[in-house]
């Protein structure tokens, strides 16, 4: 399947850079991405986004 995805300029950048210090094309990168988060146990991310959300908490009631 091809997927396309419309990037803002500051994220196409920061995607080239991390690609080329990986010694990878930037698709090379984005597709590696995906395939970690489709293979990403939805426990784990739930963790991981609980412990986010915690950390950041006191800013998003301050951003409320």
């Amino acid at each position: 399947m091809k997927l396309a995805i419309d990037l803002s300029p500051a994220q196409a950048d920061r995607l080239n850079e991390r690609a080329k210090s990986l010694g990878l094309q930037p698709e090379e990168l984005a597709r590696a991405a995906v395939a970690d988060l489709l293979t990403t146990p939805e426990d784990e991310f739930r963790a991981a986004a609980e412990v986010v959300l915690q950390k950041n908490a006191e800013l998003y009631r301050r951003l409320a």
